[in-house]
């Protein structure tokens, strides 16, 4: 399976039942990132060689703009979009198997946890998974030990309160904080 066929794939949120061609993909996607993380996060790395590294972890060139502290972790890696001046903090932990989509200008605190797969509900299929994307809009702040989970679009200016557990979408310009997140006020952006 090329890795054309298994993006179009996973983005088209199909379930991905264990052991098959998808699935299979899947796993040597992680080992190739494992060795790419692996490189990332056990020595030091000027800012320009964590870009680099991490456009090969996503297979695609980042703004000269992005900055990211390590330690990183992903499952896969290649389904990430990043725009531009995006920061990502330390021991964050990308399952983008799904789809991450990263607008300009956002921020993400340390800790934070972006997961795009959930698996089956019934026994006979839990080791099966059912990849839903991820969505962050333009100037979002994403505060430390955040969790985002599959499926969740988050509008333009949106500030995540730390430690939120974010399960639903939300509109632009809100600040969204709890177990599960919900609405505290909304952003005058006058």
């Amino acid at each position: 399976m090329t890795l054309k066929s298994f993006l179009e794939y996973m983005n088209s949120g199909k379930e991905v039942v264990v052991n098959s061609d998808v699935h299979r993909c899947m796993i040597n996607l992680t080992q190739e990132v494992l060795k790419l993380t692996s490189e990332l996060n056990n020595k030091y790395h000027t800012a320009e060689e964590v870009r680099k590294i991490f456009s090969k972890i996503i297979g695609k060139n980042v703004d000269d703009s992005f900055a990211l502290f390590p330690p990183f972790h992903s499952n896969c890696g290649k389904n990430i979009t990043i725009g531009k001046d995006v920061f990502i903090n330390s021991n964050c932990q990308f399952q983008d198997q799904g789809g991450i989509k990263i607008g300009d200008g956002t921020l993400i605190g340390p800790n934070v946890v972006l997961a795009t797969l959930n698996h089956g509900i019934e026994p006979e299929k839990r080791g099966n998974l059912y990849p839903k994307p991820i969505e962050i809009g333009k100037g979002v702040w994403i505060g430390g030990n955040v969790s985002i989970l599959p499926g969740v679009t988050l509008g333009d200016n949106v500030i995540v309160a730390a430690g939120a557990v974010v399960t639903k979408n939300f509109p632009p310009n809100c600040i969204i904080a709890g177990v599960p997140a919900k609405i505290l006020k909304f952003i005058d952006n006058k």
